[in-house]
């Protein structure tokens, strides 16, 4: 298959991704719906994403990286809003994945849609004034 055709194709699924969570997000979320981040003693990366979602899958080694090399340092989650559909709408995601930055007190500080490299999380984290 040529590369232009597998970008297509990527683009296409990439697209029918996001429609499908924009679709979710128009059902409205119970009140009783507790949208609140939990309070940590360590910054927290959350990914939503999905299984089956390409993007989401090259993610998945990142974030076990984090996960196993930060250890005590960062607390990393992964949550699978094909899966889980009000955690998208509990967080207001508009597409797959999404990754969001938590400060230890469960204020949001950055937030990034699609695929982000380990090199740039890192770098975000130093940004925001966590030495990890």
């Amino acid at each position: 298959m040529k590369t232009s055709a597998r970008i297509i194709i990527v683009v296409l699924l990439a697209a029918a991704v996001a429609g499908v969570i924009m679709a979710r997000q128009n059902r409205t979320v119970p009140e009783s719906a507790d949208t609140t981040p939990p309070v940590s003693a360590l910054p927290r990366l959350v990914d939503l994403g999905a299984d089956k979602c390409i993007p989401c899958k090259m993610m998945a080694p990142i974030l076990d990286e984090l996960k196993e090399t930060y250890a005590g340092k960062l607390e990393v989650e992964f949550i699978d809003v094909w899966k889980n559909e009000t955690a998208g709408q509990e967080y207001g995601i508009q597409m797959i994945p999404t990754q969001i930055f938590f400060s230890p007190d469960g204020e949001e500080l950055f937030r990034h849609e699609g695929f982000f490299s380990l090199d740039e999380i890192l770098a975000k984290w130093k940004e925001l004034g966590y030495a990890l």
